[in-house]
């Protein structure tokens, strides 16, 4: 199984106070840096979902991909956006891992599990899990699903994860929130402030220096 990725960041981040979420420092680098140090050794290749001007992200050095469905669809459109792209421009991919853009512990065997999950348990998707808890937006898609997705968001309106998903035999990939929830996201600045601990006490257990 050969697999793309896309990072979601297509919202207006409202409880964030607007602007781009990702582009919030934590540890002195933004959010963006720690998902994809993360996340893109796990896949093929892979890309942004952002909407607006993409120059802003220019310093990553990734494709970015805007929403093909208008009016912030929610991250259904984003994932709809990153199946097109991974089609057109990763064909070798058959599926396409997505990944919140504000979620800095992400775990780093996310690709691997969900992709086992879904050959062990012969489903259609798979989304994982921590504490009981689902995440859908941590998703291992098919590409051959692009165009069922396309109908129900432009077609059906559907705009909700699992009201698209539940369609489908889901495999889940659970891991546990100790010591940390790996899927531990920053909506408000509250929770950047709870990241910056987070990471601190991290760094300080493993001894890992502070990226710059």
């Amino acid at each position: 199984m050969k697999i793309a990725g896309v990072v979601l960041a297509g919202g207006q981040s409202r409880r964030m106070g607007g602007g781009d979420k990702c582009l919030r420092p934590l540890a002195g680098v933004p959010l963006l840096r720690h998902i994809l140090d993360r996340a893109a050794p796990q896949v093929e290749v892979i890309a942004l979902n952002a909407n607006g001007d993409p120059a802003r992200f220019a310093a990553f050095r990734v494709p970015v991909v805007s929403d093909s469905v208008p009016g912030f669809a929610g991250p259904l459109a984003g994932v709809l956006a990153g199946l097109d792209w991974a089609a057109e421009q990763a064909p070798p991919c058959s599926h396409v891992a997505s990944f919140a853009a504000d979620a800095p512990f992400l775990p780093r065997d996310l690709v691997a599990r969900l992709a086992a999950a879904i050959e062990g348990q012969d489903a259609d998707l798979a989304r994982a899990a921590s504490g009981g808890r689902a995440h859908p937006v941590f998703g291992l898609w098919p590409i051959a699903l692009r165009d069922a997705l396309r109908r129900a968001l432009a077609d059906e309106g559907i705009r909700k994860v699992e009201d698209w998903t539940g369609r489908y035999h889901v495999a889940v990939a659970e891991w546990p929130t100790v010591p940390l929830d790996p899927f531990f996201n920053a909506n408000r600045p509250e929770d950047l402030a709870i990241a910056e601990r987070l990471h601190q006490d991290f760094r300080s257990a493993t001894k890992l220096p502070d990226k710059k």
